[in-house]
This record gives structure tokens, C-alpha cells and sequence, in this order.
């Protein structure tokens, strides 16, 4: 058991105690999907609306009607040519998909929805973590570390560029150059001093993370637990790298803005998997 979105800082942004959960074994991928695993996932012509999910994809095997709904095939691009598009979508300064593998595929994709989110997981055997379980194993379970890398009896050890990519209050950490750009989504994996308990790179900064909940208050204790009312926005976790540093703290929930239809340069994913 831990609670949710609480840490040992004892500042004003830890939270409290009155959101206990339990959540069952599970393994959360060590890094965040790539913009090389996503081009596999486009190139095998998946994540459109003619190669959707089969209903039920995706599910996480404790908690009930949680996997792919066919009635969201309307919200993934006709077809392959309309996905890449949308992929490259945004600020130029920003986008990192390039038609041809080139020297971005350690990076994490970027500019993906929640539903292209969750069919990437469900076509690699896994599923979009639960904002509990994300939040698990940022915090390292029972330790409750302010930030991924804490050590919970120094709960608020400060980031900096080795840590994690974010932005500082004056630029963008990531590649340490002045200003933000794509550059400053690192490759995964290149920050281990920012790994958490045990062993997920980024799981602060880079990109934040889609989850598998609806936003919504936390209610009460729960076990194996995700909200799936349906809501106006999704549950995204851990800070990106345009955003500063109170978005990296494990108990950061956002502002419950990010609509399933988002697209946005600091967001991605990261899989979970039956243990």
C-alpha cells in the first residue's frame, strides 16, 4: 500500500494521507516509447481507423471493461498517410518525426493522442499504466519520494540537467543549450542519474505520460483501482520538458487540461505489462 500523490517533502506540495491504494504486481516499462517503436507500430500500418484495436485490447487484467472500445475507432486517423501527418503536427521548432529513420528514434514520440496511445500499447502486448500504478512506481512505493530519484530521508534532492529534461524558469535543460527545441527531448534512457526506484528512466521530464484513467478527484482508498467514468480530460503524469519543476514531483496530477484528442510536444507514453 502507498498513498496516492503524497510525498515525504512536508511542503506545501506533498499532499496528505487520505488517498491510500493497493496495486497488484505489474512491470512498467524501463523507458518511454520511442519515436523508432512508434514508426514500427506506423509502418505495420496499425493505430488507423481500417487497423484499429479489436474490442477489449489492451485491457488490464484486474480491472473490468479497461481495454480497447471499438466505438473509439472514429478518433484514430483514416489511414496510415493521415497518421504520420498528424505525428508531425505542431511547431516546427518542436516536431521530431521524420519520414525516414534519421538520428530522432531514441527520442520519445511525441504529438500522439490518448487513443494512439493506447493502441501502441495494446499492439505491443501491454497496456497504458494506471495513474495509480504510474504513480507507484515514480514515487517507489512505499518510500513516497517527492521526485523519482529521491532518497525519501532527503525527499526534496533538487533536479538539474543531469536529473531530467525540463524547463528551469529560464530555458530548457535538456540539451543545454539556451532556448527550447526539439533537442531538449532527450533519447531515453540518457539521464540515469534521474532513474527511479526501480530502474524507469524519465519518468520525470522529457515527456509526460498518458495513463489509462480518467481525471477526476480522488475519492477514496482503492485497490487495483482506475477512474474509467467518462470524463473531459485523461490522466497524464510526470512533467515534460517545456514545463518546470513542480510538474516533476511523483505526486503532480496537472490540471486535468489534456482533452484524449491532445496533441502536444511534451506529451507521450510509456507501456505497462502483466507481470
Amino acid at each position: 500500500m502507498y498513498y496516492r500523490s503524497y510525498d515525504l517533502a512536508g511542503d506545501g506540495r506533498s499532499g496528505n494521507k487520505s488517498y491510500p491504494a493497493t496495486v497488484s504486481s505489474f512491470r512498467l516499462d524501463k523507458y518511454e516509447v520511442t519515436l523508432g517503436r512508434f514508426r514500427a507500430f506506423i509502418n505495420a500500418g496499425m493505430g488507423t481507423q481500417d487497423r484499429a484495436p479489436m474490442q477489449g485490447a489492451g485491457a488490464h487484467a484486474n480491472i473490468a471493461d479497461s481495454g480497447w472500445d471499438s466505438s473509439w475507432n472514429t478518433n484514430l486517423a483514416v489511414d496510415t498517410a493521415a497518421l504520420i501527418v498528424a505525428v508531425r503536427s505542431g511547431p516546427a521548432m518542436y516536431v521530431t518525426w521524420t519520414d525516414k529513420p534519421d538520428t530522432n528514434e531514441n527520442q520519445p514520440i511525441s504529438f500522439i493522442t490518448w487513443y494512439e496511445a493506447m493502441a501502441f500499447c495494446a499492439w505491443d502486448g501491454g497496456y497504458l499504466p494506471t495513474e495509480a500504478e504510474w504513480n507507484y512506481a515514480a514515487t517507489g512505493g512505499d518510500q513516497q519520494r517527492a521526485y523519482p530519484w529521491s532518497d525519501p530521508a532527503k525527499s526534496l534532492t533538487p533536479p538539474d540537467g543531469a536529473h531530467v529534461s525540463y524547463y528551469d524558469g529560464t530555458t530548457c535543460v535538456g540539451d543545454g543549450m539556451p532556448g527550447c527545441a526539439a533537442t531538449d527531448l532527450v533519447e531515453v534512457g540518457t539521464k540515469p542519474a534521474g532513474n527511479g526506484w526501480w530502474g524507469q528512466s524519465d519518468l520525470a521530464g522529457n515527456v509526460a505520460e498518458w495513463t489509462l484513467d480518467w481525471y477526476a478527484p480522488y475519492t477514496s482508498a482503492c485497490t487495483d483501482c482506475a477512474n474509467l467514468t467518462v470524463a473531459s480530460s485523461r490522466a497524464v503524469r510526470g512533467g515534460s520538458f517545456n514545463l518546470p519543476l513542480s510538474y516533476l514531483r511523483t505526486g503532480d496530477r496537472g490540471d486535468g487540461n489534456f482533452s484524449p484528442r491532445n496533441r502536444n510536444a511534451g506529451l507521450g507514453v510509456r507501456c505497462a505489462r502483466a507481470p
